[in-house]
């Protein structure tokens, strides 16, 4: 198979597993709302700095630093878009449970990951149209496939938007009963999209085992920029430790779920962008438990928040 072909071919993924996968992405979502409240916002208004850099990081630095690296990588067009469409996400399902093992601000990172939702419904698809138009290679696979802005927006609003807003809802109403089943829910629904990642890989093995070392190293390199891209900004702007590692992690852990789901609706589950979003769905809950697990063990000094 050479490396051209990549590039046209389509990831087997039926409408019916696709319909399964739309859900299972909106109950991650839902359980990860029912631990979500109101006075989470209210907090972010007496101390919006930490998530003012950490929206920066993940919507403006992070899809601007992925372009820079496909300028230089010169990865095959497919490859490259995919590289765009998981910068352009918001942060990943386990982001909030990586945080806390980090020893992180957890109430950050859950702020984070609410604000990022909703501003993911309009800036996830603008983002992989402006910075994908800007790179030629790519520029020619979204003039040939002519998706719809809007269309995207709708589809991420129906999965992201509506799981928040009824999840919070739950959780205002009743926040012992949301609690439960926030408990059930983040494990069984995650663990469960999971499984549909790796089903969606072996139906593909062929494609993935011929690829799977061309993709690896650029997983693996774009994922440890996502991280540092993070770690940098939350220096750089000076903020307390535990605040750094939540916005490390909320960069570093993307939700190439939501970006799979993007790439089979839109892009017919163009081959390498599949593939790029599949393995970097594996990659980062490696990469984040390991991180995780190092900074676990290293006590934060106490100090003030910022």
């Amino acid at each position: 198979m050479t490396d051209s072909v990549l590039d046209t071919v389509q990831i087997n993924f039926n409408s019916e597993t696709l319909w399964v996968l739309n859900f299972a992405l909106a109950f991650v979502m839902f359980g990860i709302a029912l631990e979500i409240s109101i006075g989470d916002f209210k907090r972010l208004l007496k101390h919006p700095k930490p998530i003012l850099v950490g929206i920066f990081s993940q919507f403006l630095v992070l899809p601007a630093i992925t372009f820079l690296l496909a300028l230089v990588l010169q990865p095959m067009p497919s490859i490259a878009l995919g590289m765009f469409m998981v910068a352009a996400c918001p942060g990943g399902n386990i982001s909030n449970f990586i945080t806390h093992l980090s020893k992180g601000n957890t109430a950050l990172s859950v702020s984070l990951t609410a604000i990022a939702t909703l501003l993911a419904v309009v800036l996830t698809p603008l983002n992989l149209q402006f910075w994908g138009s800007l790179y030629a290679p790519t520029a020619t696979i979204l003039n040939e496939v002519a998706i719809s802005s809007l269309e995207m927006i709708k589809l991420v609003a129906l999965l992201l938007g509506v799981p928040l807003i009824l999840g919070m809802y739950i959780n205002h109403r009743s926040p012992k009963i949301a609690k439960q089943m926030a408990k059930v829910l983040k494990v069984g629904s995650l663990a469960f999209f999971v499984a549909l990642i790796f089903i969606a890989l072996y139906n593909n093995r062929t494609i993935f085992i011929d690829y799977i070392v061309y993709v690896f190293w650029i997983v693996l390199l774009h994922n440890l920029i996502a991280f540092t891209t993070g770690f940098s900004l939350g220096k750089l702007f000076q903020l307390s430790e535990e605040n750094i590692r939540s916005i490390t992690v909320e960069t570093g852990i993307q939700n190439s779920g939501l970006g799979l789901l993007l790439i089979f609706t839109f892009f017919d589950g163009l081959g390498g962008m599949a593939l790029l979003a599949a393995f970097w769905g594996i990659w980062h809950l490696i990469s984040g438990l390991l991180l995780a697990s190092f900074w676990g063990y290293k006590p934060i000094k106490k100090e003030k928040l910022a």
